[in-house]
């Protein structure tokens, strides 16, 4: 599609497409990795009691509320995190601040799309490092890269396989001089984060969301902790762009579910369990799938197309999400639904 009223750079650039959001109410909707136990009680109040005249007044650019909440949240200075409209957002400022360089950035080939999407979008050379045959992130293929610095999904996404945090320090020991960013969308849900690394380690940045984790994807927060002057380079971009990127019912929200942690918790736990269940199940029915720590299972049938699964689910009102790209063609990302959906997903694949 071109347009004459575009910029060269518009019409040729390819966009990020997101998981499909639906109107209709009656799907039991698997395909974007919401969390399906929703947010605590207390968001709801905190986000009531911030509906008030104040709404008039501008909130405040650095949300230092929220960042305080963090910092005693990771045990960290509350200098070392940047906050702001969702994780893409701050994972594209990073992008911005920090990996733009004459050397590329390296991320593997098969993760989240947006990292490729931002290096066009910013002019940022990049290469991408092929996953094993199994789709592990094999982190000594980078080491043998010159590079600016290098962008990890931990765990990864759509595979949900996690990357030992031993590893992640080895690389940080070898390459002093390269931005490494780890994007820990999905840590909660089974692994453990690199945060308190980022106090040793001053090339390091950890990525986080509110949207996963805390259930308050409709409310776009993300968030970033690192050393005080890799943030500082990301605040003069963000302030060069938008000095208010979290409104006052965002960050007052956001600060509620910090501190009603344990409501996550327990819902992240629910989804362990029902992970562990989806994971058997589907292993029952011939599907290989993989160790996913994540809030979402990525299978494959031998015998079956992946996209005339997709196709028979949808046509049961349920979603899921199939790639097109050629490496993943035959897999399904499935995101973990409560006890009830995910017994329902089965019970249509067994009669499929």
């Amino acid at each position: 599609m071109h347009n004459q009223y575009w910029s060269p750079f518009v019409n040729n650039i390819v966009p990020y497409v997101p998981g499909e959001q639906p109107k209709a109410t009656n799907l039991i909707k698997l395909n974007t990795n919401e969390n399906a136990y929703g947010v605590s009680p207390k968001v709801l109040q905190a986000l009531k009691e911030t509906v008030q005249d104040t709404l008039k007044l501008y909130p405040d650019p650095t949300a230092q509320g929220l960042c305080d909440a963090l910092a005693d949240l990771h045990e960290i200075d509350s200098d070392h995190i940047f906050v702001g409209n969702g994780s893409d957002e701050v994972l594209g400022l990073a992008f911005f601040a920090l990996l733009k360089h004459e050397k590329p950035i390296l991320f593997p080939d098969i993760t989240y799309s947006f990292y490729s999407v931002y290096c066009n979008l910013f002019n940022i050379s990049y290469k991408c490092i092929p996953l094993t045959n199994d789709f592990h992130i094999n982190l000594q293929a980078y080491e043998q890269e010159d590079a600016a610095g290098i962008v990890i999904a931990n765990p990864n996404a759509p595979t949900g396989l996690l990357l030992d945090n031993q590893n992640i320090e080895h690389y940080l020991n070898q390459h002093p001089k390269q931005v490494v960013i780890i994007d820990e969308a999905y840590i909660d849900f089974g692994g453990k984060t690199v945060i308190p690394l980022t106090k040793q380690y001053p090339n390091l940045l950890v990525i986080r969301t509110f949207s996963k984790f805390y259930a308050l994807a409709g409310l776009r927060v993300g968030y970033a902790v690192g050393n005080p002057h890799l943030i500082e380079g990301i605040r003069r971009v963000k302030d060069s762009f938008n000095s208010y990127p979290l409104d006052r019912l965002a960050q007052a929200g956001a600060i509620a579910a910090v501190q009603d942690i344990k409501w996550s918790l327990n819902s992240a736990d629910r989804i362990i369990k029902n992970r562990n269940y989806l994971t058997h199940e589907l292993a029952q029915l011939g599907f290989t799938v993989l160790n996913s720590k994540a809030n979402f299972v990525f299978a494959s049938h031998p015998h079956i197309n992946s996209e005339k699964i997709a196709t028979y689910l949808r046509q049961n009102n349920i979603l899921i999400r199939h790639f097109s790209t050629p490496r993943i063609k035959d897999w399904l990302r499935i995101t973990i639904g409560t006890e009830d959906e995910c017994k329902i997903l089965i019970d249509k694949l067994q009669r499929m």
